[in-house]
């Protein structure tokens, strides 16, 4: 099922069908999805080689009695626009620099049955943070080496008895990271494979115990950029261009 099929039966489920009758004529919910679904792939820019940045502030200008039926679906119609965007961006590999805002304004140089996409990306210098979601919280990489295990003195503690104390850990070097079992007893696995040591594409999964590790990379405006030691950052730069390893 595709985005904009998926868009159209959240809508549905927002409004009765009774309602649904008013737009026969005029713009359709589906077209301003469609329209920013277009104004994203327009407008992605390749940033760095594994970074496409897309705009995150969008404005729909549509004619006034457009706008009048489209009041009418409230908050709806706004939340099924932002899961749009945010699905669209993932399916693509578009990363934003900032919260994702969409606001919809009357413009009376509109004629009915037209609209009009305007976007921008957040302001100033983009960089981009590493950071491992781990049992429903978020943990920056603020250091090059991060270990994972139930352990105290782990920097992130798990509470899963399946881990060992110092169970996994993840080096980040501001541009590139590798995952590393430390000798675990249960090990450890990479988007379903077991792994000593390998490279660890953005949004990925590492798996310990019972546990998932989701590494991603997501946009900020001034960020640290932690130094992994020499030999750590080649052995990352030559897992990265060989794959994941067995």
């Amino acid at each position: 099922m595709g985005l904009l099929d998926s868009f159209e039966k959240g809508l549905e489920r927002a409004v009765n069908s009774a309602f649904a009758k008013t737009f026969r004529s005029g713009i359709q919910p589906v077209e301003i999805a469609s329209a920013l679904r277009s104004e994203l792939d327009k407008k992605a820019a390749v940033v760095t080689r594994d970074r496409i940045l897309a705009p995150n502030t969008f404005t729909v200008s549509l004619a006034p009695a457009d706008d009048e039926r489209m009041a009418t679906l409230g908050a709806a119609l706004g939340d099924e626009l932002h899961t749009l965007v945010q699905k669209h961006a993932r399916s693509q590999g578009y990363s934003f620099a900032g919260p994702v805002s969409i606001s919809i304004v009357r413009d009376h140089g509109l004629s009915t049955g037209t609209l009009r996409v305007e976007s921008s990306t957040a302001q100033g210098r983009v960089a981009w943070r590493g950071v491992v979601d781990v049992e429903g919280k978020r943990h920056p990489l603020t250091a090059s080496r991060t270990v994972i295990g139930r352990g105290s003195d782990a920097d992130i503690t798990i509470s899963d008895a399946g881990t060992s104390r110092k169970h996994v850990e993840i080096l980040w070097d501001g541009e590139r990271a590798m995952v590393r079992d430390m000798n675990s007893t249960n090990g450890t696995s990479l988007n379903g494979r077991p792994v000593k040591e390998a490279a660890l594409p953005p949004d990925s999964t590492v798996r310990i115990g019972h546990t998932d590790i989701v590494f991603r990379v997501v946009a900020q405006a001034a960020p640290p950029k932690p130094t992994m030691p020499a030999e750590d950052a080649t052995r990352a730069f030559d897992l990265r261009e060989q794959g994941p390893l067995a």
